[in-house]
C-alpha cells in the first residue's frame, strides 16, 4: 500500500513539473526536465518493485492460502474418516445378522438340495424297480392265464380253493381229498365225512375257460359267445356228474353231489347265460356252490360234529356233574366246621381279654404306679367283634 502512495504521488510531481514547464525559462525548463527525468526514472523504479512486491505478495497469499485449504482438507478427511469408519461399522452391524441368516440359507438350501438329489435318485431306482417288477408281473400273469387255461391247470386251481374253503370252515379233519377217496374210476376231489358215517362227495373239475376267455375278451360278440359256451359246458359237466350216481359209490351218503365253482362270478356267468342251470342240477340231483354257500354247507357239517361229540360224552358229562356236585357238598361241610372253629376262636379271645383286663392289668399298672415300668408300654388288647358270616341254605 505504501509503494502504491508513493507511485501515485510521483505521478502528481510529475505533472505538476510538466504544468510547469510551459510558464518558466529555458534554464528551469532543463533542470525541471532533469527533475522530470529522475521522477520517470524513480517512477520506473517505484513501478518495477511494485510490479516485483505484488508478485511476491500473491506468491505469499496463495502459499498461506495453499496452506490453510490443506489444513482444512486435512482436518475435512480426517472427519470424514471418522464418519466413514462410524458409518462402515453400523453398516456391518446392520449387515452382519443378515449375511449369518444369509449363510444359514445357503447351508440349509444345500442340505435341501442334497436331500432332492437322494431323494429323486432313490425315486428313480425304486421306479426303475417298479418298472422292472410290474414288467416281471405283467410276464408272469400272462404265463398264469395262459396255465388256467388248461384243463389240467384250471383243475388244479380249483382243488386248491376247494382245500383253502375247507380250512376256512375249520374242517380239515373231517374232510377227504381226491388222494384219500377213490372208487373204480371215479374220483372225487373231496369227501365230507358227517355223523353217522354219512359222507358228501363234491366235484371241482368244472371247465372255466370259456369263462376266462369271455372276461378277457374285449368284443361284446365274443365275449357273449365265450359266456354262452361257458354256460353250455357247465351244463354238460352237471349231466356227467349226474349220471356218475356219486352217492352209490360212497355209501352211505345223500343222494346228491356238489359241484363246486371256485369263483361266485363263475356261477352268477352261467346263470346269466342260461337260467335253467340251477334246476337243471337239482333235477340230477347236483348242487352248484361257491366258496360262500360251500362254506355254510361245511358250517352246518361242523355243527353236527359237534353235537355228536356232545352226545357221546353226555353220559361223561352227567357223571362229572353228579361227582362235582358231591364234592361242593364236601366242601360246604368243611367250610361250615372252619366257620364254627372260627366262631369259638373269637369267643374263647373275647374271655381271654376280659381275663387279662380284670386281672392281670390293675396288677402290671400298680407296677408302673410303684416304678417298676419297663422300656415298653402296656396296650390293652381289643375285643374282637366281628362273627363268621353264615351260609344261606335255599331250599
Amino acid at each position: 500500500m505504501t509503494f502504491l502512495v508513493a507511485f501515485v504521488a510521483a505521478a502528481l510531481a510529475a505533472l505538476i513539473v510538466w504544468l510547469a514547464l510551459g510558464k518558466k525559462s529555458a534554464g528551469e525548463k532543463s533542470r525541471l526536465e532533469t527533475l522530470l527525468a529522475a521522477e520517470r526514472d524513480a517512477h520506473t523504479r517505484l513501478a518495477n518493485e511494485f510490479k516485483a512486491l505484488s508478485a511476491e505478495a500473491l506468491k505469499n497469499n496463495n502459499e498461506s492460502f495453499l496452506k490453510l485449504a490443506q489444513a482444512t482438507l486435512e482436518k475435512f478427511q480426517e472427519g470424514a474418516k471418522g464418519d466413514l469408519s462410524s458409518r462402515q461399522q453400523a453398516i456391518d452391524s446392520l449387515i452382519k445378522p443378515l449375511k449369518e441368516s444369509l449363510e444359514k440359507v445357503d447351508v440349509k438350501i444345500g442340505a435341501l438340495e442334497n436331500a432332492r438329489k437322494e431323494a429323486y435318485g432313490s425315486l428313480t431306482e425304486q421306479l426303475k424297480g417298479l418298472a422292472t417288477a410290474q414288467t416281471s408281473l405283467q410276464s408272469e400273469t400272462t404265463k398264469l392265464s395262459t396255465a388256467l387255461r388248461s384243463t389240467t391247470y384250471a383243475g388244479s386251481w380249483g382243488e386248491l380253493q376247494l382245500r383253502r374253503v375247507v380250512e376256512m370252515a375249520d374242517m380239515l379233519p373231517y374232510c377227504d381229498f381226491a388222494e384219500q377217496q377213490t372208487s373204480g374210476a371215479l374220483r372225487a376231489d373231496l369227501v365230507i365225512r358227517l355223523p353217522a358215517g354219512q359222507r358228501i362227495v363234491v366235484d371241482a373239475k368244472a371247465p372255466l375257460e370259456s369263462c376266462r376267455a369271455a372276461i378277457e375278451a374285449t368284443d361284446e360278440k365274443i365275449r357273449g359267445e365265450k359266456f354262452a359256451e361257458h354256460a353250455a359246458k357247465v351244463r354238460g359237466h352237471i349231466d356227467a356228474l349226474g349220471a356218475k350216481n356219486y352217492w352209490e359209490q360212497f355209501q352211505p351218503a345223500p343222494e346228491f353231489v356238489v359241484l363246486f365253482l371256485p369263483g361266485d362270478h363263475f356261477l352268477t356267468a352261467a346263470l346269466q347265460s342260461d337260467s335253467s342251470l340251477m334246476e337243471r342240477a337239482i333235477g340230477r340231483r347236483v348242487l352248484l356252490a361257491t366258496p360262500t354257500t360251500l362254506i355254510a354247507l361245511l358250517k352246518a357239517a361242523a355243527y353236527g360234529w359237534r353235537q355228536e361229540s356232545i352226545s357221546k360224552n353226555a353220559e361223561e358229562i352227567s357223571k362229572l356233574g353228579r361227582d362235582l356236585y358231591d364234592r361242593i357238598v364236601t366242601f360246604a361241610d368243611h367250610l361250615d366246621k372252619v366257620g364254627r372253629s372260627l366262631e369259638t376262636a373269637v369267643k374263647g379271645y373275647n374271655s381271654a381279654t376280659g381275663s387279662f383286663e380284670q386281672t392281670l392289668l390293675p396288677g402290671a399298672r400298680r407296677f408302673a404306679e410303684l416304678g417298676a415300668k419297663g422300656a415298653k408300654e402296656l396296650t390293652e388288647p381289643a375285643p374282637v367283634e366281628t362273627a363268621p358270616r353264615e351260609i344261606a341254605k335255599r331250599g
